[in-house]
């Protein structure tokens, strides 16, 4: 199935929020949390997505992560990366019992469409503290797609991860998913990248972005994804196409946030003082602007 048919579908079968001016909501894509080995691309920045998740707990925002939140292509078992960020799944528990978490699957997370998988995966967990089992993210489902319906515009904005109509991401995902837990797994530990992954390919990235563009302009719809690992915010002219970026960067992570209306695309980064004492600091990289902006004009063809 072509990624024209893939996002409409995906589309006309997601869940529909309810946004207004009042709403808060930050959106991370591609956390890829993994086991704390050396081929868990997250570990170093575990400090700097805590520290963001605890902020954006205490502003009321709404957490939606945009798929690869967890890395279940190279790891096959998932009690040890919640093991590995016990203090991240903690706030994702806050979150979500607070009413305000959602989770979009990406193709390395694929196995939470499947509500078998979760229950066994995600809705307890054994706590070897106290030796019994501890509710996680009970009755959670998580959604291939999400639209925010913001209120007096006829769009809304559609959020997506982004793997859609990628014969090697989407319909054979589970050939990938077993060629990257046994090869691509283990040179990833000794310094290779996965030709096959947008994140490492400039080509497949302008590639989704050229495609995504196409269907922006075919239905004048708004949209948020992640999957290329790119940070993406329209410049005047350009479609409304967003890209969230990725928690997996150097030193530094990257996420859309709505807050009064208005979407801006952000940065938690450590960063040295005057006098040299490194903490978590962050930057608006683009923005904020009206989502009237996105929301109610036409789409330059």
């Amino acid at each position: 199935m072509n990624t024209t048919k893939r996002l409409t579908q995906a589309y006309e079968n997601a869940l529909c929020l309810p946004l207004n001016k009042d709403s808060k909501i930050v959106l991370f894509s591609d956390v890829h949390r993994g086991d704390n080995s050396f081929s868990d691309e997250f570990a170093h920045n575990q400090n700097i997505y805590l520290h963001a998740m605890n902020y954006y707990y205490n502003e009321g925002f709404t957490y939606i992560e945009v798929g690869d939140g967890d890395e279940l292509w190279e790891h096959s078992d998932f009690k040890h990366i919640r093991g590995a960020h016990d203090d991240v799944y903690d706030i994702l528990r806050t979150y979500y019992q607070s009413g305000r978490f959602y989770g979009i699957y990406g193709n390395h997370n694929l196995d939470f469409k499947d509500p078998q998988f979760i229950q066994r995966h995600l809705e307890h967990y054994f706590d070897e503290f106290n030796e019994k089992y501890e509710d996680l993210l009970k009755g959670i489902v998580y959604h291939e797609a999400i639209r925010l319906k913001y209120e007096d515009f006829e769009k809304d904005i559609f959020v997506i991860h982004g793997h859609q109509g990628d014969f090697i991401n989407d319909q054979g995902w589970r050939f990938t998913k077993f060629i990257n837990r046994n090869l691509w797994h283990y040179l990833h530990i000794i310094g290779f990248t996965n030709p096959a992954s947008p994140a490492k390919n400039l080509h497949k990235q302008h590639k989704i972005e050229r495609v995504f563009g196409k269907w922006i302009r075919e239905t004048n719809q708004m949209m948020i994804i992640g999957h290329t690992h790119r940070p993406k915010f329209p410049s005047e002219g350009d479609v409304p196409y967003f890209n969230t970026g990725s928690c997996i960067f150097p030193r530094n992570i990257t996420g859309i946030e709505i807050e009064s209306g208005k979407i801006s695309l952000i940065e938690w980064r450590i960063r040295p003082d005057e006098e040299g004492r490194l903490s978590i600091i962050r930057r608006i990289l683009s923005g904020p602007k009206p989502l009237g902006t996105f929301l109610n004009d036409e789409i330059l063809n």
